[in-house]
């Protein structure tokens, strides 16, 4: 079923089983659409923002052709969370009851180590699009990438646009996200690519703002947080396309390798 903002909306049938790897305890769940879905829960620590961060990454990955796993919105039931065993996991089922995030599970992928290293071409949007969302979560201590069927996967976003989490105490400022630069020397991918400053234009053109609109629009109203200085869900994403437009529109000192 599609939903109004966009993401398809499927329910939770069954919860199979933790990924204890990751700080926030994402589980496998089944759904009603048959598939299965690495649930990112609402009532984990890092808060609904991380679940916003996953959906404009992605969103904007798929701009640029970076491969992404498809998103849903999974709505999870108190059923579910009756019927779990381990305390910690019940406790969060129950905290994240509605609706969650859902990222399509990719069976039998790997992950990313470095004796697969994908394409010079990939690498450099791998860089450009992280460099523009300001992520930081993609070393060789973390590299949120898979390798699935021949192919390099990113995942795991919510560290990206890490500015909105000031904003319960700090109104959003384009300008200062404009002017902030990304340190790529430890971005697990640095040695595979070339110059990514020099893909700026031909990448920076695929992200149009009416691109950058539909990508935020695809964000349920619901995980929006509202604060005093953008007081509504139509205030919220005004700031996030703000934001982004001013990192697009201008000489793009912010990427690796750019001139002062």
């Amino acid at each position: 079923m599609p939903a109004p903002d966009g993401l398809p909306v499927v329910t939770a049938t069954r919860y199979v089983t933790p990924l204890k790897e990751g700080g926030s305890l994402p589980g496998i769940v089944e759904a009603s659409d048959d598939g299965t879905y690495v649930l990112k829960f609402r009532g984990a620590g890092q808060g609904l923002k991380v679940l916003v961060a996953e959906i404009v990454v992605a969103g904007l990955a798929a701009l640029i052709d970076v491969p992404v796993p498809a998103l849903a919105v999974v709505d999870l039931d108190a059923r579910i969370a009756k019927y779990e065993a381990d305390e910690e996991v019940q406790d969060l089922l129950t905290a994240s009851l509605g609706t969650n995030l859902g990222v399509d599970y990719l069976p039998g992928s790997l992950g990313y180590d470095g004796s697969r290293p994908p394409p010079a071409d990939l690498a450099e949007r791998i860089i450009w699009l992280d460099a523009l969302t300001a992520n930081v979560d993609r070393t060789w201590s973390n590299p949120n990438l898979l390798v699935w069927h021949g192919r390099t996967w990113a995942i795991d976003h919510g560290a990206a646009l890490y500015f909105h989490h000031s904003w319960p105490s700090r109104a959003p400022s384009p300008e200062r996200f404009a002017a902030q630069p990304f340190d790529a020397s430890k971005h697990v991918l640095r040695q595979v690519a070339g110059d990514v400053s020099a893909r700026h234009g031909e990448l920076a053109e695929r992200v149009t703002p009416d691109a950058v609109s539909a990508v935020v629009d695809s964000v349920p109203a619901e995980w929006l947080e509202p604060t005093a200085a953008l007081p509504d869900a139509v205030a919220v994403r005004t700031a996030y396309r703000d934001l982004l437009a001013a990192r697009l529109s201008g000489p793009a000192a912010w990427l690796p390798g750019a001139a002062s």
